[in-house]
């Protein structure tokens, strides 16, 4: 059904003027394809449309909210920020539309794209379909060649012997307690890599199992942006440039020990909230989680770029919150300027 045509709802009839067809929210999100909550957030945040209200506090959106919606969501899942599409009438949101594909039929691919993709394995032909999106793609900030997809684990196996793959995603519609030595007899070589399972049913037991070797497991059904998140720690982790500062790099050290910021969040300040408190317990909780990153037992080296990652990414967060720290010492007069 496209989106000029119009339906009718019974429970509806007694809301909607006559003579205009109107709908509902949750009907509209169902048309686009897109979750009510989504639908609901960006009307709070950005008021797409000026949808009229039942008397019994329904939004209700005409056939014209519709086809404006429809465009902005196919332009979000283009790369198209939502906040910049927001302001824009219809007219102005078929223009970004026809520039969008106009610049991209132009553009010549880069010569090293090749050399710097990404290669997942996929098997389950849905999830192919899933991740087969400009938008998506394009969110990831980094080419990825998409392998497959395989219908098996075992004809994955077998395409991919001569083939370099960095990660494996699975559709499994249940895991049961021989399915990762299965994985590991047929598929040695794919074993190893670092893999998320997106599943329909399995056991606490069996997850934990999965989980303790470092398999990330997915319950179905799950959001597009949820694996999109997965591929970004995972692109993360493997980045060539993360892997040139991989080693024995020295962290900055600390600026204030425990008791110093104990102290300080037991200051009386000026301040009329507990921000300053709250500062000082966020930053102690940094440091503490900073050491203890640095300290975990890993399994293997997957698990040891992940902890080096976390202990890098607090050891950033940590800085950034001494900054704070030291802004607001400053602005209380406990500290002076280049102390």
């Amino acid at each position: 059904m496209s989106l000029a045509q119009s339906t009718s709802s019974p429970a509806l009839a007694a809301d909607k003027p006559a003579g205009e067809a109107l709908r509902r929210t949750g009907a509209v999100a169902r048309m686009l394809r897109m979750p009510v909550a989504t639908l609901r957030v960006w009307e709070r945040r950005y008021a797409l449309t000026q949808g009229k209200l039942s008397p019994s506090g329904q939004r209700l959106y005409s056939e014209a909210d519709v086809r404006r919606l429809a465009l902005i969501r196919q332009l979000t899942e283009l790369g198209h920020a939502i906040g910049s599409l927001a302001g824009l009438d219809m007219d102005q949101l078929q223009q970004v539309a026809a520039t969008h594909a106009e610049l991209h039929a132009a553009r010549p691919t880069p010569p090293d794209a090749v050399q710097g993709q990404w290669r997942l394995a996929v098997i389950g032909s849905t999830l192919a379909q899933r991740l087969d999106k400009p938008g998506l793609l394009q969110r990831l900030g980094r080419p990825l060649q998409l392998l497959g997809p395989f219908e098996s684990i075992e004809q994955a196996a077998m395409a991919l012997k001569r083939e370099e793959v960095d990660a494996l995603l699975l559709h499994e519609p249940q895991l049961h307690a021989g399915w990762l030595g299965a994985l590991e007899s047929s598929a040695p070589a794919l074993s190893g890599l670092p893999m998320a399972v997106l599943y329909g049913f399995a056991s606490e037991a069996v997850c934990e199992t999965l989980a303790a070797v470092g398999i990330s497991l997915l319950r179905a059904p799950q959001p597009d942006v949820v694996i999109l998140q997965w591929l970004r720690g995972l692109a993360a982790l493997s980045s060539p440039a993360r892997d040139d500062e991989a080693g024995d790099k020295a962290l900055p050290p600390r600026r204030w020990n425990d008791n110093e910021l104990i102290a300080f969040a037991n200051q009386s300040t000026t301040v009329a909230c507990e921000c300053p408190r709250h500062v000082a317990e966020l930053l102690m909780q940094l440091s503490q989680f900073e050491h203890y990153s640095a300290q975990c037992a890993n399994r293997n080296v997957a698990d040891a770029q992940l902890h080096q990652y976390l202990q890098q990414l607090t050891s950033e967060s940590r800085q950034r919150f001494e900054a704070a720290l030291t802004r607001i010492a400053l602005h209380e007069g406990l500290i002076t300027e280049g102390s």
